[in-house]
């Protein structure tokens, strides 16, 4: 095989991501002034967090997967799903491991919290991808996607169900049937795994209350205004009081005594209130972009890996932040998955950002 020259990566799919970073930054420490209004310390805290790790530290690891040739991942990707398995069910060692809010799914070290299942569902990308890249020639499609596929879900949903994380198996089955799809996999068959899940969180729904609660919610907006509906129903006024332009930058009056974290899952809603219907709707636009420039990427790759890879990468980026986005306005079940690129998480921004290196290392190779 020829040696490819690595080319300048994808400087349009690069420009969008670096957007919706800044965007995010600013609106960070707007929506973080809820937090100053309480306690000073807390919030240089979790300022320092989003900067210097997620920011700064996000355009370092973005740059290292840069230089990174793709097919490294490709080399090492059982190794790199195992760990990452490995790392989420470390959630449940003792002085590792703690809870908040009820679920444990945090890990400290040296005085760093983050969420191992942001890096598993990277890391189920990455193996998955290698797979169908592996099978790609492979006539029997059960066999060698199918089944695969339910056994590496069964293991990443015993991971995360028992912390309880559901958001995180639900985006890491879309990146999977998304990848199935470019993969050749039909739509019914597709549907099948999709029609299975749903069974699956309605069942789980009916042994876990708070699942329950937010299907409730979604259902009836109103059931519960001061209880399971209140983060919808401030969401919602919070968004409605920014009108067309919004009150501007920092004037936001939800994020101080009303909206649960408002840098966090709630983040959209602040930038509702703030930039109006014409910024909110242009942070979407944005997402389509991004999502309209990274498969474009996945289609011009080289190789079949790649491809998958992408696609993967792009569906979990993209799925996740309208997930936010929708659930914040009514249109999906509140999930409590955070705005990539935007909401509250250090690490998150920083796997984020070095997600979209992979991409823009792919993006160095495409073809013509």
């Amino acid at each position: 095989m020829a040696i490819v020259k690595p080319k300048q990566f994808d400087t349009y799919f690069f420009g969008i991501v670096l957007i919706i970073t800044v965007i995010g930054i600013f609106s960070f420490v707007s929506a973080s002034l809820g937090i100053l209004a309480h306690s000073e310390t807390k919030f240089y805290g979790v300022l320092f967090g989003q900067i210097v790790l997620g920011f700064i530290g996000g355009l370092a690891a973005l740059w290292c997967a840069i230089r990174i040739p793709y097919h490294f991942w490709r080399n090492n990707a059982f190794f790199i799903f195992i760990a990452t398995l490995i790392l989420t069910l470390g959630v449940f060692v003792p002085h590792l491991g703690f809870a908040h809010g009820g679920a444990k799914r945090w890990i400290s070290v040296l005085g760093v919290s983050f969420q191992p299942a942001e890096i598993l569902k990277l890391g189920f990308v990455i193996y998955f991808a290698s797979w169908l890249a592996w099978t790609s020639k492979k006539q029997e499609e059960f066999k060698y996607k199918l089944l695969p596929l339910i056994i590496m879900l069964g293991l990443v949903a015993g991971a995360l169900l028992m912390q309880p994380d559901t958001k995180s198996l639900i985006l890491i089955t879309a990146a999977a049937c998304s990848m199935l799809f470019v993969s050749g996999v039909s739509w019914k068959k597709i549907l099948g795994i999709v029609g299975v899940g749903v069974i699956g969180i309605i069942l789980l729904a009916l042994v876990r209350p708070y699942l329950m609660n937010r299907i409730k919610t979604y259902i009836n907006p109103s059931s519960d205004a001061q209880g399971s509906s209140y983060q919808l129903q401030q969401g919602l006024i919070a968004i409605g009081s920014g009108g067309i332009f919004g009150r501007g930058l920092g004037q936001s009056v939800q994020k101080f005594n009303y909206l649960p974290e408002p840098q966090g899952d709630s983040i959209y809603a602040v930038i509702g209130e703030e930039f109006g219907f014409i910024g909110s709707a242009l942070l979407v636009v944005l997402y389509v972009f991004l999502s309209i420039r990274g498969y474009k990427i996945a289609i011009q790759s080289r190789d079949m890996f790649g491809q998958y890879l992408v696609v993967g990468i792009i569906t979990l980026l993209v799925a996740q932040s309208f997930l936010n986005m929708a659930s914040l306005v009514g249109l999906f079940p509140l999930t409590g998955v955070p705005l990539v690129f935007i909401s509250q998480g250090g690490t998150s921004l920083l796997i984020a950002l070095f997600a979209s290196g992979i991409v823009l290392n792919v993006s160095r190779y495409q073809k013509k």
